[in-house]
């Protein structure tokens, strides 16, 4: 979602700085793009932009957990492997926490169970402007060239669209966000 997004903002004549990770994608005509390998150089990327920025779009799954201790060696195989993991920090959160008036934040919320209300939730908790909901099907989310939405404003009423090509939810989605900068 995030190259289309980029792509349907560049469009309609945004400047648009896309922060990827690696994919075998092509950046979208007009777009620059910053590559990262890790959650920790997209959380270092995003806040060197953040405030340069009119809109953020966290369309990006960043990992939620590393190992909390990288060998310098081959780990030797055994029967059973404990692997400890530490909490990343949440890029979302941390640039949101320091938006400026007018500034829009909107992420991404990829849920199994209880939907609605968990992006509810971290739409409240991140004091983002926006959520767009995720839930994954067959025909709709990751490895699909459509996707099934809702998307939440601040007010918590979630607005169902259709399944969709990617490209329009990216585009009804950029056109909600160019809305919402004109009213500022």
């Amino acid at each position: 979602m995030g190259y289309a997004i980029a792509a349907a903002a560049a469009e309609q004549g945004a400047s648009v700085t896309l922060i990827s990770g690696p994919v075998e994608l092509a950046a979208p005509e007009g777009v620059v793009l910053v590559r990262v390998e890790s959650t920790a150089e997209l959380h270092r990327a995003v806040g060197e932009r953040f405030a340069q920025c009119d809109c953020l779009v966290m369309a990006a799954a960043p990992a939620d957990y590393r190992p909390s201790r990288i060998s310098s060696e081959k780990i030797k195989r055994i029967k059973n492997l404990r692997l400890e993991l530490e909490a990343t920090g949440d890029i979302l959160k941390d640039v949101a926490a320091g938006k400026r008036a007018g500034q829009i934040v909107v992420g991404f919320a990829l849920e199994t169970t209880d939907g609605v209300a968990n992006a509810r939730r971290k739409l409240r908790e991140k004091k983002l402007d926006l959520i767009v909901l995720n839930e994954p099907s067959a025909d709709s989310g990751f490895l699909t060239d459509t996707n099934r939405v809702q998307v939440i404003g601040r007010d918590g009423e979630a607005e169902e669209w259709p399944l969709l090509a990617k490209g329009e939810v990216a585009r009804r989605l950029v056109a909600r966000v160019a809305a919402m900068l004109g009213k500022r």
